[in-house]
């Protein structure tokens, strides 16, 4: 086959260190406007990015020409350097160590898209860690709630 062709969606959670509440109303939607131009600068598409006060979610169609792992960390390097310029009050911001990163067949892509535009509404009644806790559920991912959260 002369081409390499590929579609791969992933949903990407991660969330401020220590679950601070860095992330407020005026600031998200100029942070997620600026995920999503990252995502593209690295070759991906980003088909939704939101989130509420301490944490983000995306779904992007990850380009064939990078790793998950070499993404996120522009992802968040590069928006932490960001998030830091914004105001005074956030000199301090940092994003956690890990993340989560989910896989999402086509056919599903509507409902992530839904469900990260539903992000108030979900946080009113679960925290970030409930919810983090059901994605690894849902997925089948095991894991260690010691090293889960830093």
């Amino acid at each position: 086959m002369p081409q390499s062709l590929s579609l791969v969606i992933v949903h990407v959670i991660f969330s401020t260190k220590e679950r601070r509440p860095f992330l407020a109303p005026d600031t998200r939607p100029k942070l997620h406007a600026y995920l999503a131009t990252v995502a593209r600068n690295a070759g991906c598409e980003a088909y939704r990015v939101g989130g509420v006060v301490d944490h983000v979610h995306l779904a992007i169609r990850l380009s064939r020409t990078i790793t998950i792992a070499d993404l996120v960390e522009t992802l968040k390097t590069s928006s932490s350097k960001w998030v830091k310029t914004q105001s005074p009050e956030l000199a301090d911001f940092s994003w956690q160590r890990g993340y989560g990163c989910f896989s999402v067949g086509p056919a599903d892509l509507d409902s992530l898209r839904a469900y990260i535009d539903g992000q108030e509404e979900h946080h009113k009644t679960r925290t970030f860690q409930d919810e983090f806790r059901m994605f690894l559920k849902k997925y089948g991912v095991e894991y260690d709630e010691a090293y889960v959260w830093d």
